[in-house]
Parts: C-alpha cells; sequence; structure tokens
C-alpha cells in the first residue's frame, strides 16, 4: 500500500502546465470523451474557457507521437500519426509562418481583407518550393500576390488537396491565441470573422482543414457570423469542457505516469481500477469503464479524507474543491484543478507532516485559495478592466443586492474613469456595454461568469473570483491578503 507521504510527493509534482507553444510530454496527454469531437479535422471550430486545453492542444497537435496517442485514446478519430500539421497563428512569433499583431493589425488597416491575409498564410503552408508566393519577400506583398492571382492560388489549392488525397492524409493549419492579433474587439472579430470565411472555403476540399482554438466570446454570431453559410462553420463547434469526473480522471492519468507512477497504479488498482498500458512509451490509463463518480470519489477521499474538517457539515473534498473552483456557470479549468491539487500537498508537507492522509483538509482550503489567485491573474490578463471594477469591492459580502455595487463603483468614479480610457483606447478589449453604465457592465461581468444574478435580482460572486478579490461570504474561504 501507498504511503501517505509518496502519494502527497506525487501530488506535489503534478505539472504546471503548458504554455506559450511549449510541447507537452506524451505521458502528461489525457483526452477526455468530450474532447474527441475537437480532435476530428472536421471540427473546424474549438472553444474553451481560459486555461480548459485549447493552447495544449494547438501545441501537442504538432507532435507525431502526440498525434498518436490521441489515436489510441480516442480510437474513432479520423485524426492519426501521419496527419501533416501547420501552425497559421499562435502565442508563440513565427513571422516566417504567419504576421504577427504588430504586422496583422496595418494590413487591416491598410485595407486588406482578412480573408485575404488569412489565405495568404494557407497559401504560404501549401505552396512548395520555387512557388512564386513564396518569393514574395513580406506579408504585404503575399497578400497583394493572393489578390492579384486568385486563379493561381486556387489552383495551388485543388493540386495539394488532390496530392494528400493521393496520400491518404489530411493537412490541417492550426489557430490560436486570436486574442493577442488586435487589443480592440472591432478587429479581432474581423480577424476571426475573416478566418471563419477561409474555413468555410476550405471545407470544399477532401483533405485541406483549418482548426482554430478560440474562446466562446470571441465567436458572438452577430459579430463574426454575417457571412452566407456561416452556419456550416459554426454548427462544427467542439468545446473543451472539464466535468467533474473528468478533472479526476486528468488526475488520475497523471498520477499513473507521473512520479512514483508503479506505487500510484498500485494504490488505484487497491481502489479496484486496473490501470492499461498504451502506446510502446509504457503510458498508461485508467479504462473509462473503471471511472464511475461514486468510485472516483472513494479513492480520492482516501487521499484527502471524507470530510472537510472534522465533521460532514463542512462538505466533502470530492465535490468541494470543483464547487469552489467554479466560474458562476460551474465551469473549472484543470489548470485551476490541478495548482490547487499541488499547492494543497505542499502546504500539508509543510504545515502537516504526519497528517495520516496526503492531503489535509486546511491544505484543501489553501490550495484553493491559491488557485483561486492564478486565475485571478489569467481573467486580468485576457480582460485588464476587470480589475478596474473589482478592486473597488474589496470586503463585500456577497451575495448583496447591486445598489451595494453601484455605490462602490460611484464613490471613486470608477466606470467614468473606465470610459475615459476606452475612449483614448488605453483598455485592452474593454467592457462590451459599458455605455449602458452599470447594469451594461454588470451583464458583461455575468457573460464572463464573475457575476452571478440570482433569483430575487442580488449579486453572487463565485469563490473562484470572491477569494481573489478580498470580497467576504459567511463560511467562506478566506480573501487572500
Amino acid at each position: 500500500m501507498i504511503d501517505a507521504s509518496t502519494l502527497r510527493a506525487a501530488l506535489e509534482s503534478l505539472p504546471v502546465g503548458t504554455s506559450y507553444g511549449e510541447k507537452p510530454a506524451p505521458k502528461y496527454v489525457y483526452l477526455p470523451p468530450s474532447h474527441v469531437k475537437a480532435m476530428d479535422p472536421n471540427s473546424l471550430v474549438v472553444t474553451g474557457m481560459r486555461g480548459a486545453g485549447k493552447t495544449f492542444w494547438w501545441s501537442a497537435l504538432q507532435d507525431r507521437e502526440v498525434r498518436k496517442i490521441v489515436r489510441l485514446q480516442a480510437r474513432v478519430s479520423t485524426l492519426t500519426e501521419d496527419t501533416e500539421v501547420r501552425t497559421g497563428f499562435g502565442a508563440t512569433p513565427s513571422p516566417d509562418d504567419y504576421p504577427g499583431k504588430d504586422v496583422l493589425l496595418p494590413l487591416m488597416r491598410e485595407g486588406v481583407e482578412p480573408r485575404i491575409i488569412w489565405r495568404t498564410v494557407q497559401a504560404r503552408q501549401l505552396a512548395p518550393v520555387g512557388h512564386p508566393i513564396s518569393q514574395q519577400d513580406n506579408w504585404l506583398a503575399r497578400t497583394e500576390y493572393v489578390k492579384n492571382n486568385p486563379e493561381v492560388i486556387e489552383r495551388l489549392f485543388s493540386e495539394q488537396d488532390a496530392e494528400y488525397e493521393r496520400q491518404g492524409v489530411h493537412l490541417l493549419i492550426l489557430f490560436d491565441a486570436l486574442d493577442r492579433c488586435a487589443d480592440e474587439w472591432k478587429d479581432m472579430y474581423r480577424a476571426i470573422r475573416g478566418l471563419l470565411q477561409t474555413a468555410l472555403d476550405m471545407r470544399a476540399y477532401r483533405r485541406l482543414r483549418v482548426k482554430m482554438f478560440l474562446r466562446s466570446d470571441q465567436v458572438p454570431e452577430s459579430e463574426v457570423a454575417d457571412f452566407p453559410d456561416a452556419s456550416k462553420v459554426l454548427s462544427s463547434i467542439a468545446e473543451l469542457s472539464w466535468p467533474r469526473q473528468e478533472l479526476y480522471g486528468l488526475l488520475w492519468h497523471y498520477l499513473a505516469n507521473g512520479k512514483s507512477g508503479d506505487q500510484c497504479r498500485a494504490f488505484l488498482r487497491e481502489g479496484g481500477w486496473d490501470t492499461r498500458e498504451f502506446g510502446q512509451r509504457n503510458l498508461f490509463a485508467v479504462p473509462r469503464t473503471s471511472m464511475r463518480e461514486d468510485a472516483q470519489r472513494d479513492v480520492f477521499h482516501k487521499i484527502a479524507g471524507e470530510w472537510m474538517g472534522q465533521g460532514r457539515k463542512r462538505g466533502f473534498p470530492y465535490t468541494w474543491i470543483p464547487s469552489h473552483l467554479g466560474d458562476a456557470e460551474g465551469r473549472v479549468s484543470p489548470r485551476s484543478f490541478l495548482a490547487a491539487l499541488r499547492t494543497a500537498a505542499e502546504y500539508t508537507e509543510n504545515q502537516h507532516p504526519e497528517w495520516k492522509r496526503a492531503l489535509h483538509y486546511e491544505g484543501i482550503k489553501h490550495g484553493v485559495g491559491s488557485a483561486s489567485k492564478i486565475r485571478v491573474d489569467e481573467i486580468r490578463e485576457d480582460y485588464p478592466w476587470i480589475e478596474t471594477v473589482l478592486r473597488p469591492l474589496k470586503d463585500v459580502v456577497v451575495p448583496c443586492a447591486f445598489e451595494e455595487i453601484m455605490e462602490r463603483w460611484q464613490e471613486p468614479g470608477v466606470l467614468d474613469r473606465l470610459k475615459a480610457e476606452v475612449k483614448q483606447k488605453a483598455v485592452k478589449l474593454p467592457p462590451s456595454h459599458i455605455d449602458d453604465g452599470p447594469n451594461g457592465v454588470r451583464r458583461d461581468l455575468e457573460a464572463l461568469g464573475v457575476f452571478q444574478r440570482m433569483s430575487d435580482g442580488r449579486v453572487n460572486v463565485p469563490d473562484l473570483f470572491r477569494v481573489g478579490y478580498g470580497l467576504r461570504r459567511k463560511g467562506g474561504v478566506k480573501p487572500i491578503r
């Protein structure tokens, strides 16, 4: 039987995460059933919240060995290790493959249609050595070539499609981090609309596909789908969701393949699960048939104990952790989940090293508080204006009447200052409804899962953001100071 300290060390070694284009280690590639559709080359648009795995998959799918692992886990996916994968945009700069923001925005403002820009990127990926488009010196010259030579470009796409058909494989061009292509919603929407148009164009071919990873708020149909047959692209949207059982499925996968993997697999077998080997690298997976929620709860409670304190009235760790990490829509990112467990293990080792379980309940609370701060940092990076409207709410006890929040915003002139910054274009991706005043900003915060409108009209703030921004709730996790 695995001892608590060994299991605690395994939890402390959970991966921090992959970002900025770094390819993940194959042993950390876990494919939830709900993500199988997103791997299909015919799923052109993949959406998900921050930390749901968009950049993870953008990076991972570029690796042949990872594609093989995906094929083995999905079984029915048309994605194979032989699929040829290229990049069309991402967080990692690659000026030979695609234009960065400082090139893309001037092109758009000089009148180059976004569709032409993305078609140029795709043509450059398709062009063989010596093709005229490869001989153009810069992106402006390349876009002009594509615009002025439509027949040549159509022939290029058609010939390459025929070649991939002959080989029996797909060419997949990946797009990610499109929030980095613009600072204003209107520019970003134009860029995404143009990319969606090229995705529709690609559907005419048998083997050529684009796959774009987007946040859900980047694809409002009223802004990006106002072109003929847009529904044919958007109908294929696949969402990277993480229901509770999949978060724990990720944990078991990481434990089985991580530090002290042999002992962790033995621990899982004690719970009645049998880990199976797959692939050619001694990788292990827990069979789907073993992952019923009641079975997962029992195994996790061997790690964390049955209660979040001295009795059941404080809640059960298995459900307590995801419920305190969820936004107003109940969405939990795997990055936050793993961070909470990793920090909980570190806290337990430092403060309660003799505890009989791998995780002490106070460590779990501390881990959730720490993960909350990580999520706050992420949403601040995506929407800097949120800092302006939430910081004045420190020490507000929620749920509360919206009037109390409006008072906090009015005293220091929060919204007036934010409006002035928006007019000066000093705010990246500002609230869409700021011109509607406090109620408009409330709607924007609700859409982001930061505010929750209760049935009696009051405002609630999920613990995920409440803790990070110093709001209070009786009996809740203490705010971070």
